[in-house]
């Protein structure tokens, strides 16, 4: 008998209909805020995306250079042929090649001018490596932040319809407020996340062009100071 009441119990009882998460619906009804800081993170994120290959394709063509290159400028500069070693950096048109075409076209000068001269176009190509580096940071940290106001503004928005309700709690109407509200906050980590990575990366690709162009420099002075055979 117990058996039997349970079985009917069992086929009566309706079956819980399975809820599923939907970001595209959860977007749709996030209301207008919610669209635009969605949108603006969007946005933030092809920034990001852009600027990262861009800067890295620069940076990591920056950093190639003939490994005989020095050897060649050492022959011609101890040979007297300054005009073949100017030619020998044009050719290579890269920021080693540049700070050595500079310290070229100042020999017979003092070495102290063209170290300085040197520097001077060594600070000039590092602003050319970093440029657009900064705002990957920035993205970094106001993505997060933007966030975190679309989190609010659902918040916000979620409290007045439930006060507008006549203060009865709706568990669905919180609940999907919720879900609308923290959707901006994971958008917005996504974005920082990216932004962070990609920055860092960058900063890790630059500093070694940037040793590299210090070695070679420094190499390029030794040669200069180098005694006359």
């Amino acid at each position: 008998m117990n058996r039997i009441l349970f079985i009917s119990l069992f086929q009566d009882s309706p079956l819980r209909a399975e809820k599923t998460l939907s970001l595209v619906d959860l977007i749709k009804n996030g209301g207008l805020g919610g669209q635009i800081i969605i949108g603006l993170l969007f946005v933030l994120l092809l920034v990001a995306i852009y600027i990262y290959f861009e800067r890295w394709f620069a940076i990591r063509a920056a950093g190639k250079i003939d490994k005989s290159f020095m050897d060649q400028i050492k022959l011609y500069v101890g040979q007297g042929k300054i005009d073949a070693a100017q030619a020998l950096c044009l050719k290579e048109d890269r920021p080693v090649a540049r700070l050595v075409a500079k310290g070229i076209s100042r020999i017979g000068r003092p070495l102290e001018d063209i170290n300085t001269a040197i520097e001077n176009a060594g600070r000039l190509e590092v602003y050319k490596l970093e440029k657009n580096v900064s705002i990957l940071a920035t993205i970094a940290g106001a993505a997060p932040m933007i966030g975190f106001l679309g989190t609010v503004i659902g918040m916000i928005l979620s409290i007045f319809e439930i006060s507008n309700a006549g203060g009865n709690i709706d568990m669905k109407l919180l609940s999907d407020g919720l879900y609308t509200a923290m959707t901006t906050t994971v958008a917005g980590l996504i974005v920082g996340i990216v932004g962070y990575i990609t920055f860092n990366h960058l900063v890790v690709k630059t500093n070694k062009v940037v040793y590299q162009m210090e070695a070679t420099s420094l190499e390029f002075l030794d040669l200069l100071n180098e005694p006359a055979v």
